[in-house]
C-alpha cells in the first residue's frame, strides 16, 4: 500500500483528523507497531504531503515547473501499459519520441520499437556493436522470487541475442517493500544468478532498495535485470527484414506469463516446462554456424504474444507478414499449449518465448539445420510479403493477425479486467499525445536553462 498516494488522494476531500486515524488503521494492519506510534506515523506524512502541496501556491513559476510533471489524466491501468496490447504499445511509442527529441547517435534507438538498444563503437579500426537490454520481474511473481529472477534474466539475455550480439554481463536493480522478508532478496538472486551459470555470463552489478522507502507498506517485490552484449556485425532487427523472407520459429515453452497462468490456476507442474535455456542455445547455434550476417532479423515472441511482435514489425518495416496457425500451434511446448487450450488461453496473445526468426529463403534451411543440432525444435511457419499488414492462415480461411488491446488475459482477474478496446481509446491517445509533447518542452526548457547557466 502506497500510503504516501493515499493521503494525497485522501486528503483533497477529507478533513486530516478523519484521514490520520484512517491511515493509522492501515498502518496497524501491516505494522506490528503501538496505536500511538501507528497515529504519529501517520501524522508524519500528512505533514509531508501538505508541504510538497505548497508548491501549487509556490511564487516562483519555473519552480513550479520544473517540480510538477504533464498530467495527461489517463492512468496506467485504463490505457493498458504493461499489457502488452495497443494502448501499451502506443504509450511505448510515446516514449521512444522523448528519446528521439534528444537527436542522440544511437545505432538502433527505442523508436525503431526493437528488442534492445545498440549504439557503434569504434574499436581499433574495426566497428564493434554494443547491444543494451532490460527487463522488469513478471509483477505476478513478486511472491515467488526465484522464478522472477530466473525468467526476468532468461528474457533481457534474449533481448540482446535477438540482436545479433554476444551476450558479456547482466546488472539487476531490486527493490523490496519496507515489510517483505530479506530472504525474498537472496532467492530473486539465486534465480538471475542460476541462469548465469548456466550461459557462462557473470552478474557484474546491481541496487538493492526499498519500494518507496518508508512510503509503502507491504511485501511487494519489484525487480529488474539488464544486459550488455557485443558484436562484429550491424544488429539482426526487425526493420532489416524484406520481401519474400522465410519465417522460422523455435519451440516456446514460456517464461513469466506461462509461470504466472500455471501457478495461479494451480497447475504446478506446467512450471518446471519453463526452466530451460533453449533460447539461449538457439541464439548460440546461429552464432557458432557463422550464419549471424545472413540472418535479416531476430526477435523473441514475447510482448502480447506472436500478434504483438507481428504487428511491431509491419509497423515498423511497412512490409507483411504471413503465418500458417497450425505450425505456430505446434511449435508452443506440448504441455504449455494444453493448459492454454484448457484455460481458453490464445497461445497467439501471450508470451511464449520462443525465438522467431527471419532470413532468405535459401539461407533459412541452414538456420533450420544448426538450431535442431542443438536440441531445440524448429520450424518455418510463414513468410514476408509487401503487403503491409500481418495475415493468419487458418484452417476456415484467412484473418488478418491483430493485436487485442491488451494481451490474452491468462489470469481470472484479467480476464475480468478484459481486452476490449475502450470507447474513448481515442481520447485517451490524444490525452497522452499532449502529455507527451508538454514532456519534450520540459526537458528542452531544462536542457536550455541550464546551458545558460
Amino acid at each position: 500500500m502506497d500510503i504516501e498516494g493515499f493521503v494525497r488522494r485522501k486528503i483533497k476531500y477529507e478533513d486530516e483528523i478523519t484521514v490520520q486515524k484512517t491511515l493509522a488503521s492501515k498502518i496497524l494492519e501491516y505494522k506490528d507497531v503501538d496505536h500511538e506510534k501507528a497515529y504519529a506515523m501517520a501524522a508524519a506524512v500528512i505533514e509531508e504531503v501538505k508541504n510538497t502541496l505548497k508548491i501549487d501556491s509556490y511564487p516562483d513559476e519555473f519552480m513550479r515547473y520544473l517540480i510538477k510533471y504533464p498530467e495527461s489524466n489517463v492512468s496506467m491501468g485504463e490505457i493498458g501499459v504493461g499489457s502488452r496490447g495497443a494502448g501499451d504499445f502506443f504509450v511505448h511509442r510515446k516514449i521512444a519520441e522523448i528519446v528521439s527529441s534528444t537527436q542522440s547517435s544511437a545505432f538502433i534507438s527505442p523508436s525503431a520499437q526493437d528488442d534492445g538498444g545498440v549504439v557503434k563503437a569504434e574499436v581499433g579500426k574495426k566497428d564493434v556493436y554494443v547491444t543494451t537490454a532490460v527487463d522488469g520481474i513478471h509483477s505476478r511473481l513478486s511472491e515467488y522470487p526465484f522464478l522472477g529472477g530466473f525468467h526476468v534474466s532468461r528474457a533481457t539475455l534474449r533481448d540482446v541475442c535477438v540482436m545479433g550480439a554476444d551476450p558479456i554481463a547482466m546488472l539487476s536493480d531490486l527493490h523490496l517493500a519496507d515489510d517483505g522478508d530479506v530472504g525474498k532478496l537472496f532467492d530473486f538472486t539465486a534465480g538471475v544468478c542460476a541462469v548465469s551459470e548456466l550461459v557462462d555470463v557473470p552478474l557484474v552489478a546491481g541496487s538493492t532498495l526499498r519500494i518507496g522507502g518508508d512510503m509503502v507498506l507491504g511485501d511487494r517485490l519489484v525487480s529488474a535485470v539488464g544486459a550488455v552484449g557485443i558484436s562484429e556485425y550491424p544488429p539482426t532487427a526487425r526493420k532489416r527484414a524484406e520481401a519474400k523472407d522465410v519465417v522460422l520459429l523455435t519451440e516456446g515453452s514460456g517464461g513469466g506469463t506461462i509461470s504466472t497462468t500455471a501457478i495461479y490456476h494451480g497447475m504446478f507442474d506446467v512450471v518446471w516446462e519453463t526452466m530451460d535455456i533453449n533460447f539461449i542455445k538457439a541464439s548460440e547455434a546461429i552464432f557458432q554456424a557463422g550464419l549471424l550476417p545472413e540472418v535479416h532479423a531476430m526477435t523473441d515472441v514475447t510482448n502480447g504474444g506472436l500478434r504483438g511482435d507481428a504487428h511491431e514489425i509491419t509497423k515498423t518495416t511497412g512490409l507483411g507478414l504471413t503465418f500458417y496457425e497450425d505450425k505456430i500451434r505446434a511449435m508452443v511446448n506440448p504441455k504449455v499449449l494444453d493448459m492454454l487450450e484448457k484455460l481458453d488461453i490464445d497461445p497467439l496473445g501471450v508470451s511464449v518465448d520462443s525465438l522467431m526468426i527471419i532470413a532468405p529463403e535459401d539461407v533459412a534451411p541452414r538456420v533450420k539445420n544448426a538450431i535442431s543440432n542443438a536440441g531445440v525444435r524448429i520450424d518455418e511457419i510463414g513468410f514476408v510479403d509487401q503487403t503491409g499488414v500481418s495475415k493468419l492462415i487458418k484452417e476456415t480461411g484467412e484473418e488478418e493477425l491483430k493485436p487485442l488491446f491488451r494481451e490474452a488475459a491468462y489470469t481470472k482477474i484479467k480476464k475480468i479486467v478484459g481486452d476490449v478496446e475502450p470507447d474513448d481509446f481515442q481520447s485517451m491517445k490524444e490525452k497522452v499525445q499532449k502529455a507527451a509533447d508538454n514532456a519534450i518542452k520540459k526537458k528542452d526548457k531544462i536542457v536550455e536553462t541550464i546551458n545558460e547557466r
